[in-house]
């Protein structure tokens, strides 16, 4: 009789690879929709207001989804959760490919948000399998997938949308997720979880835990206020080049590939996250947003400025989530998991509120009203930081004490 205990599965550079692959594709159906929308708008004959609720009830049910599933992976095998959570995503796809009309356009918006949250499950994942002196880097190498994933999903969608009609890019990201559901099934270790208490204690503990660390708090506004920034920019920045430039979505998209640069100085920028005061290193990446719409306002209605823009903009808001998580993950190591659902579904919600402020401004104000939000909630967070600093290093010296 065999009495030993299962060995821990190892996270192999396949492994790590399937990972990433997997966090960078499924993120990415949570942004295909933002250089599609004025396409979606002249299909069913709505506003630019209107049809910017798309972008803003996709990211609204990514943050119901991070409340309510991410915590789950403590309870249940984590493959086995993402592979049922691939059925109801790839379903809400085809839904959103065939919508007739943008009511049911948008119900099956907020379950294509939903059910993306597979990349938070994948992040505790990895943490979990990687030997400890690798932890920090593997979880990089898996946020680089996300972060690449993110900034390349406008760029494919806005190429697919311009030749090819806005619902084809829905069906390939349909197609998509059938493969990868494969890949996940075949090489994907089962990891089964740790928490054996009931559901509702373990969502309890999320109110407990905001209220037992401001760190967490100060995170959370962060993050919320810098995503709500980016997120007005990109929802609006089709309009603004179809307006004063005739340009279709496939520019609107390629100027996520400039993301993509300002994405890698990002990640050389996080890793003294390590190696500095990740309070200090904040300041100066939201100062960078800050300059950023400075430069959209001034020179945003040439494309150079723009792209100045977007490499200042991208830098400044992943730089400040790096440094975040830096933060956040060095608070509790026993509640990762639910402490970035906290994070994360603050992080989404700001995002939400960005697309949503930006629709009603453009409307009035177009891109100066756009601008201004942007330098408006990011001086906020600068203002906010800079008055928190000193009560965060009193905090953590009676912690230590």
């Amino acid at each position: 009789m065999n009495d030993k205990k299962p060995t821990q599965p190892q996270l192999t550079p396949l492994i790590l690879w399937i990972m990433t692959i997997t966090t960078g594709f499924v993120v990415a159906n949570i942004y295909y929709n933002q250089p599609l929308l004025n396409d979606i708008a002249v299909t069913y004959h709505i506003s630019t207001a209107k049809v910017g609720q798309v972008a803003m009830i996709t990211q609204v049910g990514y943050g119901i989804g991070l409340l309510f599933i991410v915590p789950l992976g403590d309870m249940f095998e984590r493959r086995k959760l993402m592979l049922i959570d691939f059925v109801f995503m790839v379903t809400s796809l085809l839904v959103a490919a065939w919508a007739p009309n943008i009511l049911v356009l948008l119900i099956a918006s907020l379950f294509v948000g939903i059910t993306s949250v597979i990349p938070q499950l994948m992040i505790p994942m990895a943490a979990h399998l990687a030997k400890p002196r690798e932890r920090g880097k593997k979880i990089g190498f898996i946020m680089s997938g996300l972060l690449i994933g993110i900034l390349l999903s406008r760029t494919v969608s806005g190429f697919v949308g311009e030749h090819f009609g806005w619902r084809t890019m829905f069906y390939i990201a349909a197609g998509m997720m059938l493969l990868i559901w494969l890949l996940v099934y075949l090489q994907l270790p089962k990891v089964e979880a740790d928490y054996t208490g009931k559901y509702a204690t373990l969502m309890r503990s999320l109110v407990k835990l905001f209220k037992e660390e401001p760190a967490l708090r100060l995170a959370s506004f962060r993050g919320a206020l810098c995503f709500a920034s980016f997120s007005a920019f990109w929802t609006t920045i089709v309009f603004l080049l179809k307006q004063h430039f005739n340009l279709g979505s496939d520019v609107a998209g390629a100027f996520g590939l400039l993301g993509a640069l300002g994405a890698v100085a990002a990640g050389l920028m996080g890793r003294l996250s390590d190696k500095t005061n990740a309070y200090k290193l904040s300041a100066f990446t939201i100062i960078l947003i800050i300059v950023s719409f400075i430069v959209f306002m001034v020179w945003g209605y040439t494309l150079i400025g723009l792209a100045v823009g977007v490499i200042l903009m991208d830098v400044g808001v992943q730089a400040t989530h790096i440094s975040n998580q830096a933060i956040i993950f060095a608070l509790n190591p026993s509640a990762r998991n639910r402490i970035n659902t906290i994070y994360m579904v603050s992080y989404f919600i700001g995002g939400s509120l960005g697309t949503f402020l930006a629709t009603i401004v453009w409307d009035k104000y177009q891109w100066n009203g756009v601008c201004t939000i942007g330098i408006a909630l990011s001086s906020i967070v600068l203002v906010v930081h800079l008055l928190n600093h000193q009560k965060m290093k009193v905090h953590h010296q009676t912690v230590r004490s």
